[in-house]
Order: structure tokens, then C-alpha cells, then sequence
């Protein structure tokens, strides 16, 4: 009996359990209808047995009837699956490579086939395709499918090592249509003659229609041979559309445009020179023109002469700048600069100035100008100033003021002017322009919207955001150039620079332009005057600039470490565990100028911060700015340095190497071709 009732021995169809059951509740629920009807009328028990068992007889049939056809329809659907799955592996436009653990070819799709001249199965995937083989093995443990290329297509590539197969799909069609959209992205850019108005101001109406039209006719041919689109907007103002391509052959070529124009307007002693901003990776057009703008402020921020090409929220890239600055200061902007310096002091409770941190004579003689301005306009004028790791210079000029009891009482320390600043104060940024190497970043912070600048150092990319003032100068010689010339314009009956302040500013400009002999124009010799005029000691100027015998020996040790790259690069490393005072490094970089084809030099040393500092310098033909901004750091073209954290100076060391010889080989093949 028991056997009667196992599933085997069951119709097919009540071997189902959710059917089985159904079928006994019906049963039951019958059942107990019939004794029901008997117990009431024999009578109405018999219709009502009849009634059921013909019920019953019906719904096991469509019970029946259902199960199979349900049976059938998941026999058939399970039928074209499995086929689908079939023909997919071998008819879908996607390849599969199937391999052990060998890494032979156990089957591929008849798709994949079509990609080999030659039976692959049983072979290993480096004695069929090498190419491939590495494609696999570099993306064996990638998660997500890659965009690979091989055997001159574009395809997606999905590794799945547990179960030894290998995807590819063809997506060239495709690749190609992004490449197309990539390329014909639209790039804008203006374009500015640096000193045209200067240029032209000596000449004759015919002399400066023929400078502008063989400008405008270079350019031209310029713009058609890359396929750009040129306007001109002004005398000295042009604009060029063209698309993503076009941008990088340009890039390729370095803008050797700057170089033509340059060089041929020389040769006619009018040198022109050009700053141009470009701008791209923007679908508005605005946003493009802003930006295209805001490259062409920096390009010339930096002292003209130089492109800059970068998109929103990416890193600049810089071309050009192969020479000095040229001075277009007027006294009119000198002017301008002092009254709106002014102004800003008059709408202020009080002025904080700070230069760098570790703060050479420039620095801190700009300071001590500022300070002295404030004074005159009746301004109370605090210098932030931390008395650690200071040059022996510095500390000299420190011992010094110690006689001048008012400015000794304005030094105060980063944590004391956080303290004291209130959202009506005024910050003065002397002799940079960056806010990471700022005296105190936090006071920064505090005044960001209440910040003036200046500086004489080339603008970077990390620029405050919201200056209220910035007046930078990359041809002047020195930022206490910059605001000696301010004295001439602040009121008369304030109190006059005295001796300490004159001799610090002197001192910076004296060390800026290594005594005069880099970087000194015209204006830096009537700086100076002035500065001498108001009581700079030469004596004591002498004094502040005295070095040490450690240093004297130390400077002599790095030299005697000099190498030379490509005959014209001379390079000095210290140890990796020995500290250099970066003064030392910098008189080191400057010594190694005087040996005879030394064009560029490069002194790597351990700085007491425990980050590695590198001092470059140059004659004016080589650019050791750029070559700094590529480690993080900057400077002018001649004048350069960077602090590098996290490495030794060997490592800085082969780094540097490593990028001369790089810039090096870039400049040989464009004057190959």
C-alpha cells in the first residue's frame, strides 16, 4: 500500500506536489460533501456522489491536460535555449578563446577562426599570436573588460581566468567614430603681440602697416598649414578656432611660430614676440573663450613670449618661453599700483605682509618696504616672520634691526597674526605667489579674500583664486625693485625709509641680480639710486652677504661632485643623509655658471625640512624654469629652483637626469626635422 503511494509509482502528472495536493484537498473536500448528503437524504448523498465523481473525473483530466502541456512547453523552451546558446558560441560576432592550464588552445568559436591564417587548437597562445599572448597576460587579473588593439583593430578584451576563456569583440566601427569625435573637438585660442605698442611707437605709419601685415601674414600661413581658423580682432589681437586634432599637431611642432615671428622680426630690429592661450575639452563655447583667456593672462603672467594650453580642471602644458622677459613696466602702472595699494591700506584696520617660507634678502627687504608704506599712510603694518631655519644673511639683517626697537615690535610669529587678523585686514603677499609656501597658510586662508600680490616671479597655476590686488613683474629684477618704486608715489609728510630698511632692499635687489650683472635693467640701477640715496650701507651690505667657512667648504665639496650632461649641463648632487643650507646650494648653482660651456646647472641636495631642493641656473639660452615646473616647482628662465618630498637625492637625482636627456632628445629630433 505503501508502495502505491511513492512518486514512482504516481501518474506523471501528480508527481508534482503543488498538483498532488490539490488533487487531495479535492478528494477530501468531496468526501466529506458526500457523507454529508447521505447523513441529510439518501437520496441527495447519490446526486451528490454522482456530482463529484464526475467533478473529479473532469479536473484530474484538465489537471492532467495542463501538466503536460506545461511539461512540453518547458521541454520545447530548455530545446531552443540550449540550441540558442549553441549557435550563439558559434555564430555570435564575438570571439572566445578557450585554454588550460598550460595555456594551450583548447577551442575557440568559428568567429575567433577567422583571425588566425593557421590551425590553433592544441597550440600555446605565444606560439599563435605573441601579441595577444601579452594583451591576456596584462589584463589577466582586470575585473572589467579593456579596449585593446590588435592586428590593426580596436576590440574589447574580457579575461576570465577561473574559467579559462578569453572574449574579444571587434568594436573598430565604433572606436573609430569616438576617435572622429575626439579629434574634431573644437580647440580656441587667442593670440597676443607682447610689446607691439611699445615697438611701434617710434615708427612711421608705413613701418608699422609692414610689421602688421607680415605679422598677420606669418600667422596666416601658420594657421592654413595646420588647418586652424585665424581672425584678426586688433592691431595686436587675434583669434583662432580649430579642432582637437589640430591642436596636437601643433603641440608636436612646439608653436615653433613664436620662434619664427621672433627671430625674423629681429633680424629687422623690431623683435616681436607672442603669448598665446589656448583652451579645450569644453562644449560651450563661453566656457572656452573664458578659459582660452584666462591661459592668455597666464601665459603672459609668466612674462610673455610662451603659450599655455590646458583644459578645465587638467594641468597646464607651457611652450616657449625661451626668452628674458622684456620690460614693459611704465611709472604709469607704478603709480596706479601705489594708489590702489593705498586705498586698500586706508580701508583697512591693518596690514599683515609675508613672503615665503625660509625667506631669502628679497623676501624679507620686501617686507620691510611694505611696512614702511604702511607707515607712511598712517597704517599699522605687521611682518609675519618665523625665526626657524633661517639664512646666516638673515639672521644677520635679524641682529641688525634689533637696534630699531619699532620694527623689531612688528616682527611677529604666523600663530600671533592668525590671532590678530579680522575680516577688515589687509594681506600682503611679497616675492611669491603661491599659498603652499606662503610664511603661514592658515593666515592665508583666514585673508584669502582680502590678498594684494607682488611679485617678480613668473605666474604658475597655483595662483590665489580671489586676489583684490596682483601686480607681478617677471622682467623686474626683484620684488624690492617693484616697491621701491612705489616711494616716489606715497605722501610726503610720512616718515621716510630709514637706513636698515634701504640697505634690506638693496641687499635683495644686490642678491637677485648677482650684484647686478642678471636681470638688471634700467629701473633696477634707478632703484638702486634711489635706495643709495636714502642711506643703504654698502659696508653693511657686505656684511649680511659674508659667508661662513662651512659653507665656503661645503659649496666647494658639491663642486667637486660636478657632472656633465651632453658637455653643456653641469649637475652636483650631495649625499643622501647630509643637509645643505639652500643658500649653498644656490651660490653652488651660480659658481658652476663660470666654468667655460656650462650653459644650465643643477645642485640636488638634502634640505633640513627633509625634503630634496634642487637650484638651477642658466646663461638666458637654456630655461631651467621649465624644467623645475616639470618636479613641481618654478622660477624664471634663468633662475629656477624646486623642493621635492618623499625621495632621497639620488632619486631626485635620476629623475632630473632622466628629463634633461628627454628635452634634450625632443630638441634634437626638431632640429633634425
Amino acid at each position: 500500500m505503501n508502495r502505491f503511494f511513492e512518486r514512482e509509482n504516481l501518474p506523471f502528472f501528480l508527481r508534482n506536489p503543488s498538483i498532488r495536493w490539490v488533487t487531495i484537498f479535492m478528494f477530501v473536500v468531496s468526501a466529506l460533501g458526500i457523507i454529508f448528503s447521505f447523513m441529510t437524504s439518501w437520496i441527495l448523498g447519490v446526486i451528490m456522489f454522482v456530482l463529484a465523481v464526475v467533478s473529479l473525473y473532469f479536473v484530474l483530466n484538465l489537471l492532467k491536460r495542463i501538466v503536460s502541456d506545461t511539461n512540453e512547453y518547458i521541454t520545447d523552451l530548455s530545446y531552443r535555449i540550449k540550441r540558442g546558446e549553441q549557435e550563439a558560441l558559434i555564430q555570435m560576432p564575438v570571439g572566445m578563446i578557450v585554454f588550460d592550464d598550460k595555456q594551450e588552445i583548447e577551442w575557440i568559436n568559428p568567429y575567433m577562426v577567422t583571425y588566425f591564417e593557421s590551425e590553433v587548437v592544441g597550440k600555446k597562445i605565444t606560439e599563435v599570436d605573441e601579441k595577444l599572448a601579452k594583451l591576456i597576460a596584462d589584463n589577466r587579473n582586470t575585473a572589467a573588460p579593456v579596449t585593446i588593439k590588435w592586428q590593426q583593430k580596436r576590440f574589447t578584451l574580457l579575461v576570465q581566468p577561473d574559467f579559462h576563456v578569453v572574449y574579444l569583440m571587434d568594436i573598430t566601427h565604433y572606436a573609430k567614430i569616438d576617435e572622429r569625435y575626439q579629434n574634431e573637438k573644437v580647440i580656441l585660442g587667442n593670440i597676443y603681440l607682447d610689446n607691439y605698442a611699445e615697438i611701434t611707437q617710434g615708427m612711421t605709419d608705413s613701418e608699422v602697416s609692414n610689421l602688421h601685415n607680415y605679422v598677420t601674414s606669418e600667422l596666416g600661413d601658420w594657421a592654413q598649414k595646420y588647418g586652424l581658423f585665424m581672425k584678426v580682432i586688433d592691431d595686436d589681437d587675434y583669434l583662432i578656432l580649430g579642432h582637437q586634432s589640430t591642436l596636437d599637431n601643433v603641440e608636436k611642432d612646439k608653436f615653433s611660430i613664436l620662434d619664427v615671428i621672433r627671430e625674423n622680426t629681429s633680424k629687422q630690429n623690431s623683435p616681436v614676440t607672442l603669448s598665446v592661450g589656448v583652451a579645450y575639452g569644453d562644449a560651450d563655447l563661453n566656457n572656452l573663450a573664458d578659459l582660452a583667456q584666462s591661459n592668455l593672462d597666464l601665459a603672459l603672467g609668466r612674462g610673455g613670449d610662451q603659450v599655455v594650453v590646458k583644459a578645465d580642471g587638467q594641468q597646464a602644458r607651457f611652450y616657449g618661453g625661451k626668452t628674458n622677459p622684456m620690460e614693459k613696466r611704465t611709472r604709469v602702472r607704478a603709480r596706479m599700483i601705489s594708489q590702489a595699494l593705498q586705498e586698500l591700506m586706508n580701508e583697512s584696520d591693518q596690514v599683515f605682509v609675508q613672503g615665503h617660507r625660509v625667506p631669502d634678502m628679497d623676501s624679507l627687504g620686501a617686507c620691510l618696504g611694505i611696512r614702511r608704506i604702511a607707515k607712511m599712510n598712517g597704517q599699522e603694518c605687521w611682518i609675519v616672520l618665523e625665526k626657524t631655519h633661517l639664512h646666516s644673511d638673515i639672521e644677520r639683517l635679524l641682529t641688525e634691526i634689533d637696534g630699531y626697537q619699532d620694527i623689531k615690535d612688528h616682527i611677529i610669529t604666523a600663530e600671533q597674526a592668525e590671532e590678530m587678523a579680522t575680516t577688515k585686514s589687509l594681506l600682503v603677499m611679497v616675492d611669491h605667489s603661491k599659498a603652499s609656501i606662503s610664511m603661514s597658510e592658515r593666515l592665508y586662508d583666514k585673508l584669502q579674500n582680502r590678498v594684494m600680490i607682488i611679485d617678480h616671479h613668473r605666474r604658475g597655476e597655483d595662483f590665489p583664486e580671489n586676489p583684490i590686488l596682483v601686480y607681478i613683474e617677471p622682467y623686474a629684477s626683484s620684488t624690492c625693485e617693484l616697491i621701491t618704486e612705489m616711494f616716489e608715489y606715497q605722501p610726503r609728510e610720512g616718515e621716510p625709509i630709514n637706513k636698515i630698511e634701504a640697505t634690506a632692499m638693496l641687499t635683495g635687489i644686490q642678491v637677485d641680480t648677482k650684484s647686478f650683472t642678471l636681470r638688471a635693467g634700467t629701473r633696477t640701477f634707478d632703484a638702486a639710486s634711489y635706495l643709495r640715496s636714502a642711506g643703504a650701507d654698502g659696508i653693511l651690505i657686505q656684511q649680511f652677504m659674508k659667508e661662513n667657512v662651512d659653507s665656503y667648504l661645503q659649496r666647494n665639496h658639491l663642486v667637486a661632485t660636478v657632472t656633465f650632461i651632453d658637455d653643456k649641463m653641469a649637475l652636483c648632487a650631495g649625499e643622501d643623509d647630509q643637509v645643505y643650507d639652500s643658500v649653498t646650494a644656490a651660490q653652488t648653482a651660480d659658481s658652476l655658471l663660470q666654468m667655460a660651456g656650462v650653459d644650465a646647472s643643477f645642485v640636488i641636495t638634502l634640505r633640513d625640512d627633509d625634503a630634496v631642493g634642487i637650484s638651477a641656473r642658466s646663461i638666458g639660452d637654456f630655461n631651467v624654469q621649465v624644467i623645475m615646473e616639470q618636479l613641481g616647482g618654478g622660477g624664471h628662465l634663468s633662475n629656477a629652483a624646486t623642493q621635492i618630498k618623499d625621495k632621497t637625492v639620488t632619486e631626485v637625482k635620476e629623475q632630473l637626469i632622466e628629463i634633461l636627456q628627454s628635452d634634450d632628445d625632443t630638441e634634437e629630433e626638431q632640429n633634425e626635422e
